[in-house]
């Protein structure tokens, strides 16, 4: 072997080597940096992991296209979104010269929604759905309430990931103020799995919750300005909007993606301070009756 090919060798063999020191380095360090509560979370990562890999092959296993419905079917919403509003409807927002505004605002609102609506919905019947796994195994009960979220990362991920493809090819993509959707979706996820958790806690001990917590969510998507403009409303009733802590999140999101701007900062406090209380409430209420709802299960 020429004096390049051992020279080879021992630059792969030193790279194996530094691979494996950082890797150990990550599996001691992490754990130390961690909460006390997610610690058990990252032991059990693997778990987590499998079990998300799992569900989002479930849903798609025996369709003919299998996982490309996760693309199709976001990709059809953003299309008869904007094909309807934009072109057939002509619908204007006020303010908005642009011909895609109220398709993006639209899309904006409806894709953040999604999100807010498909964690808490499921984390509040996380611990029904998984009532004999719950039983037979003993693993820390958090990691169920954790798999419902990176699922709907997920899913949110790839509609967002379409919306943003469709915002660069019609010129309409934010540019910097784009880095506010960093902020606005960690209130967002915070707010989602703080109400989830509780839901879901109280869901095992009162069955009616989950009925009712159906009903609510009709009423606050109409409640929001999702599918109309702020600006509509009555003066009187505008001030109502500041105790909805979903209307400043989603205006959030849709003053970034359909006027290329920054947030208003100051309305997103009411949402982030009821995040941080219902994520610090929904967690005690586990941690005191994770024994109990074994045996209400």
């Amino acid at each position: 072997m020429g004096i390049q090919g051992r020279q080879f060798l021992f630059e792969a063999k030193s790279l194996k080597s530094m691979a494996k020191s950082i890797k150990s380095f990550l599996k001691t360090w992490i754990p130390r940096v961690l909460p006390g509560f997610m610690q058990p979370l990252w032991a059990y990562r693997g778990f987590i992991l499998g079990s998300v890999k799992r569900e989002f092959q479930a849903k798609y296993r025996n369709s003919l296209l299998g996982g490309a419905w996760a693309v199709i079917n976001p990709l059809a919403m953003i299309l008869v979104y904007t094909l309807i509003f934009s072109q057939l409807m002509r619908a204007k927002l006020p303010g908005v010269e642009n011909t895609f505004g109220y398709s993006i605002y639209l899309c904006a609102g409806i894709i953040t929604w999604g999100l807010f609506a498909e964690i808490t919905s499921r984390a509040q019947n996380v611990f029904f759905e998984h009532a004999n796994l719950i039983k037979k195994l003993n693993f820390p009960r958090l990691c169920l309430p954790t798999v419902v979220v990176l699922n709907a990362g997920i899913n949110f991920f790839i509609i967002f990931g379409l919306f943003s493809v469709f915002l660069v090819v019609t010129g309409n993509f934010p540019g910097w103020p784009s880095l506010a959707i960093i902020p606005l979706l960690i209130i967002l996820i915070a707010f989602s799995i703080g109400l989830g958790i509780t839901l879901g806690v109280l869901n095992v001990f009162f069955r009616d919750i989950g009925q009712m917590f159906g009903v609510v969510l009709q009423f606050w998507f109409w409640l929001t300005p999702i599918v109309y403009p702020a600006t509509i409303l009555p003066e009187r009733v505008r001030p109502l909007l500041e105790f909805n802590p979903l209307a400043g999140v989603i205006a959030g999101f849709q003053t970034v993606l359909v006027n290329g701007q920054w947030p208003r900062w100051e309305s997103l406090g009411f949402a982030s301070v009821l995040a941080l209380l219902l994520c610090l409430l929904g967690f005690r209420l586990f941690r005191k009756h994770a024994g109990e709802m074994v045996d209400e299960l």
